[in-house]
């Protein structure tokens, strides 16, 4: 009696390999953009694994409506739209800040690992000072090296808005960075 289910199991068989190929190539790129959207490696590696998870609920739908273009602002928007939530919910339940745990000596004092350091905490809060879609745009571009085209999709916005937003963007964090931090102004006499 033959297997009526075979031709079925094989297409899904394909998918399964294809959304595999898919993983493999993007893994990196969906947990960066994890990273540096909450700055926790145990977080982003949750929100990759929600990420991948809910692609692949809609692998299937979301070949049908790419039309050949490639997947990766898509995996990236499904990560974007779950770090939103992340972050809806924590502020629902405040949780205390690392600042506040106690400091950890650091085995690795060498010139090397501390050189640029100063610098580099400077941009990263600059980043943070940002309006989201700035600091989405920045991420996208720079840690993931996403072209406009690519920013503009998971986005959801025209190629020319995303380069216009990514311009800002850059031109804000330049004054940020460059800015010493601001003076406390003296209070208005009453």
């Amino acid at each position: 009696m033959p297997d009526d289910d075979q031709p079925q199991r094989r297409a899904k068989a394909d998918l399964d390999r294809e959304f595999s190929d898919l993983y493999r190539a993007h893994l990196r790129d969906v947990y960066s953009y994890a990273y540096y959207r909450v700055g926790n490696h145990h977080d982003a590696e949750d929100l990759t694994e929600q990420t991948f998870l809910q692609a692949y609920r809609h692998y299937e739908r979301a070949l049908r409506e790419s039309d050949g273009r490639p997947l990766r602002p898509w995996l990236i928007r499904i990560a974007h739209n779950l770090a939103a939530n992340f972050y809806r919910d924590r502020a629902r339940k405040p949780q205390s800040s690392i600042e506040d745990a106690a400091v950890i000596s650091s085995p690795h004092t060498t010139e090397t690992l501390v050189e640029g350091r100063a610098e580099l905490e400077r941009i990263l809060s600059g980043v943070q000072q940002l309006p989201d879609d700035r600091r989405e745009a920045l991420i996208m571009r720079f840690a993931l090296d996403m072209d406009n085209r690519e920013i503009a999709r998971a986005l959801g916005r025209s190629d020319g808005a995303t380069k216009v937003l990514l311009h800002r963007a850059i031109k804000q964090l330049e004054g940020i960075v460059a800015d010493p931090e601001p003076e406390p102004r003296p209070e208005a006499a009453p």
